[in-house]
């Protein structure tokens, strides 16, 4: 029997582009940190090793400091072997950062690249068989050569994959679909054990055998994946299989949708806001869909921008977002607007009413103005 830790799709180096520095900076530091966690794990576990199936960095142009502080990390468990596999995103190609100066002259002893698919052995009875990726657009499925060029295994054989599996894209021509079908019947046959693959960034057992599986990345990058934030052990022989997902990750990824029509719904979402926890670490998306006066779509963007700065970072979804705002009397009577300013009020309120993009703008020109008005001389 043998334990090792699955694991994909770190994408170090990772940007997003509505992060601001500082968070930008945690979520480097939080995806960093998870390779150590993976370390550590695989060492609690008693672990022989771990197999990272591709996309470990964002691209093979991240700067330096992440190739270095990834080595680092890695580093950390000396005793635990991690296996890198060339995915979509860092292709071993004539640019590959595994390759670089900076990766060979820093990389640990434990830190090994698959790079082609001849079998390597981990253990007295363990070997890997590897589907690296050398360029951005594989022409074929990459599994199918170390499958068929392997013999019969005398030791419990895994094979490390990256790319989508054809069962779970139906519609894609894409001619590197990975074959279900030939990876159940090498398992059938004896040929293979496990398949351990990356890409797909939700965990996910494929197919019937519970012998495929994707990690999912073990911190979440996206809104659309499912349980994401995962490591996987697995425990594994010819005749026995138990895979068991460990969470890793810090940061989450939430959608909200909420229907307003007055203050006090916006009290509502204040408060829900205020009771998320590891608010730091959390991205979020909100979708407003309603009507609302112009004084109380104003506190709602205030509530919203307080607990943008409270946030790892705070989206308004525009394309589930419907909020229709119509300014009344008893918006601006109390702002006491004379002379030009109560001109462009006048204006402003007669071109919001129309149905051109016009109206888009003067309905947030009439928002502007009825902030500035409220501010203090």
């Amino acid at each position: 029997m043998t334990r090792f830790v699955h694991t994909a799709d770190w994408q170090l180096g990772m940007t997003r582009h509505f992060l601001s520095a500082e968070a930008q900076a945690r979520f480097d530091g939080a995806r960093l940190d998870v390779v150590r966690a993976i370390g550590a794990l695989a060492v609690e576990q008693r672990c022989g090793f771990v197999v990272v199936c591709g996309d470990v960095f964002e691209t093979n142009h991240v700067r330096r400091q992440i190739v270095v502080r990834a080595l680092e990390a890695m580093g950390a468990t000396p005793s635990i072997t991690f296996y890198l596999l060339p995915g979509n995103h860092d292709p071993l190609d004539a640019a590959s950062v595994m390759r670089s100066r900076t990766f060979v002259e820093h990389c640990p002893p434990n830190v090994v690249v698959l790079t082609d698919g001849r079998s390597v052995p981990v253990a007295e009875d363990v070997e890997i068989v590897a589907a690296p990726w050398t360029s951005k657009r594989p022409v074929s499925d990459l599994t199918q050569l170390p499958l068929s060029a392997a013999a019969m295994p005398e030791r419990i054989r895994i094979l490390v994959a990256h790319g989508a599996v054809d069962a779970l894209t139906p519609e894609s021509s894409d001619p590197a679909l990975i074959s279900l079908a030939g990876l159940e019947e090498a398992i059938g046959q004896g040929r293979v054990h496990y398949v351990a693959l990356g890409d797909r960034h939700s965990t996910t057992d494929v197919g019937t055998t519970r012998r495929v599986w994707y990690s999912g990345t073990p911190e979440p990058t996206d809104y659309d994946e499912t349980d994401p934030g995962n490591t996987l052990i697995v425990d594994l022989d010819e005749s026995h299989c138990e895979v068991i997902a460990h969470h890793v990750g810090s940061w989450r990824y939430l959608r909200h949708d909420v229907d307003v029509a007055g203050r006090a719904d916006c009290d509502r979402l204040g408060v829900w806001l205020s009771e998320l926890p590891d608010k730091e670490r959390t991205i979020l998306k909100v979708a407003v869909v309603g009507q609302l006066s112009l004084a109380d779509a104003t506190y709602l963007d205030e509530i919203l921008e307080h607990h943008t700065d409270l946030l790892g970072a705070l989206e308004r979804c525009q394309l589930r977002t419907d909020l229709v705002v119509l300014p009344d009397d008893d918006d601006f009577d109390s702002l006491g607007l004379s002379g030009f300013a109560a001109g462009a009020l006048i204006d402003l309120r007669e071109a919001a009413g129309g149905r051109d993009d016009s109206a888009i703008a003067a309905a947030d020109a009439l928002a502007l103005l009825y902030r500035l008005a409220r501010v203090p001389a």
